[in-house]
């Protein structure tokens, strides 16, 4: 069973910023993809950004250019960073990793953590 913890969540400013940061209890080495996706009031969860062991990074069409996904394999974290913010971003913000396993891929989730942007 892996954990996963997400952090930097927040309230901010239209056209601010924050990163959120996602450390899971096993290493990222046994990771296919890491993503961040989010679910807003009323809404279904939608995909934000992932990325695959390869290094291949896939954004929502609403947050090109303005969020970035990275990792660091030395801390073990995956990091989202979130430019340009704007009240349409607020939501809980979940990271999901995807391990490899000798059965398959095994999926994991956080508890979430809320970003409200809001003047």
């Amino acid at each position: 069973q892996v954990q996963v913890v997400e952090s930097g969540g927040g309230l901010v400013q239209p056209g601010g910023s924050l990163r959120l940061s996602c450390a899971p209890s096993a290493s990222m080495w046994s990771f296919a993809a890491m993503g961040w996706y989010r679910q807003a009031p009323g809404k279904q969860r939608e995909l934000v950004a992932t990325i695959t062991s390869g290094g291949s990074a896939n954004y929502a069409d609403s947050v090109k250019g303005r969020f970035t996904i990275s990792r660091d394999y030395a801390k073990n974290t995956v990091y989202l960073q979130m430019n340009s913010l704007k009240p349409e971003d607020t939501a809980v913000y979940y990271c999901n990793v995807e391990q490899l396993t000798n059965k398959g891929l095994d999926d994991y989730w956080g508890q979430g953590t809320q970003v409200t942007v809001s003047s």
